[in-house]
């Protein structure tokens, strides 16, 4: 009998042998964990592929490790004097300070539901675009979507579109 259990390994273990396939000009398929990036990307459903980061810009999401050793996935909204300015597209709050030696590589194509697609897809730049151009007014914007989102889902629930 087969044994179809998952082992779950952490990026720490793996990070030698993802850095040198990236920098040796591989192609990194990475999960998406965590909520920092949705709405683009969602965790358990989406991945993305890594590549190295030849010339970061604003508008690249970027895989980087934080000092603190977090790996981290987060798109460059700015660049200044002390390196890049980095947000999740679920935030609102800015990192600053991020340098090209934190960076492991940039996300070149994004699998959604068996479907891939490329930085340069005309929709995801409209929506990159968008969405970089909201970060203003994020603060507001993203609570307001969570508090629409629950009260369709309870409206649904209660008049049985959905079932608990």
């Amino acid at each position: 009998m087969k044994n179809t259990q998952k082992k779950k390994i952490s990026l720490k273990e793996i990070y030698p042998d993802i850095k040198e396939k990236i920098d040796n000009g591989g192609t990194v398929k990475l999960p998406i964990t965590g909520i920092s990036m949705r709405p683009l990307l969602v965790w358990g459903r989406d991945t993305v592929d890594i590549v190295k980061c030849e010339k970061a810009q604003k508008g690249d999401i970027i895989f980087y490790l934080r000092d603190n050793g977090q790996f981290v996935l987060h798109r460059i909204v700015g660049v200044n004097d002390k390196g890049y300015i980095l947000c999740g597209d679920n935030q609102w709050v800015l990192e600053y300070g991020i340098q090209d030696r934190h960076i492991i590589g940039v996300v070149n194509s994004i699998t959604r539901k068996g479907k891939v697609f490329g930085m340069n897809n005309v929709i995801y730049r409209i929506y990159s675009s968008l969405w970089m151009g909201i970060l203003p007014i994020r603060k507001f914007v993203l609570p307001f979507i969570r508090k629409t989102k629950e009260f369709v889902y309870k409206i649904c629930v209660k008049i049985g579109i959905i079932k608990k």
